[in-house]
Parts: structure tokens; C-alpha cells; sequence
């Protein structure tokens, strides 16, 4: 199944699904590096408030996918991180560092426009 892919202005939104797996990881790893290239978008927001379970896997998934969007130029916000999957994540030492997260779609495209109006961050 593949992780849809919207363009918003100059941001592309991912959703991922519930039954995602690491094969789609891996695929949208793809998918929206080329999208950012392509559309020269100026942030990605991942979306997972779908997902009750972020496994070690998916959450390395997701941060080499914010380092590798970071290296084309563009920000990364994750949204949507349930309570139980933060408890269980930080009980498992699965950190996101130097990725922004925020509470939902609206909030991390608003954090996206504010990086935006910042000028361009450099350095990981």
C-alpha cells in the first residue's frame, strides 16, 4: 500500500495508513524525496495519528526520512504521535532527535510557515 503523498502550497503532506509496512516505509522514503526535488517543496509534514504503534523500525524510518529531507533543503514536522505510542517510544529509548513534531496537521504546517519566514536553517 502506498503512503499518499498531497502537495499543499509549497509543503507535501504524508499520511500514513495503519497497516503500513516496512516496505511503504521504504517506498515513501522514495516517493517524497523525489517530490521534494521535484516540486522544490519547502517542508514535508508526516502525518501518523493513524498509528497506534511506532516500532523501532519505523521511527529510524522516519528520522534518516527528516535527515535526508533536511539535506535537500526542506523541513520536516511530524504530527500526530498519539500519548501511547510517545509513553512507548520513550519507554524504548525511540527519540526523534532535532525533528520537530507538533500536535497535529494545522500546527505543523503552521510551524513550517514559521521556519519559512526564519530563512533557511542549516546543519543537522
Amino acid at each position: 500500500m502506498r503512503i499518499p503523498i498531497l502537495k499543499q502550497g509549497s509543503y507535501l503532506i504524508a499520511t500514513v495508513q495503519p497497516a503500513v509496512t516496512d516496505t511503504d516505509f521504504l517506498k515513501l522514503r522514495e516517493d517524497l524525496l523525489g517530490m521534494v526535488c521535484n516540486l522544490r517543496a519547502r517542508g514535508v509534514v508526516i502525518d501518523v495519528t493513524a498509528l497506534d504503534v511506532l516500532d523501532s523500525f519505523a521511527s529510524r524510518s522516519l528520522k534518516s526520512l527528516a535527515q535526508m529531507v533536511k539535506l535537500r533543503g526542506a523541513d520536516t514536522v511530524i504530527v500526530g504521535i498519539q500519548p501511547d505510542v510517545a509513553f512507548a517510544m520513550v519507554q524504548l529509548g525511540l527519540t526523534l532527535p532535532g525533528i520537530a513534531t507538533a500536535l497535529d496537521l494545522e500546527e505543523g504546517l503552521l510551524l513550517l510557515q514559521e521556519r519559512g519566514r526564519k530563512g533557511p536553517s542549516h546543519g543537522a
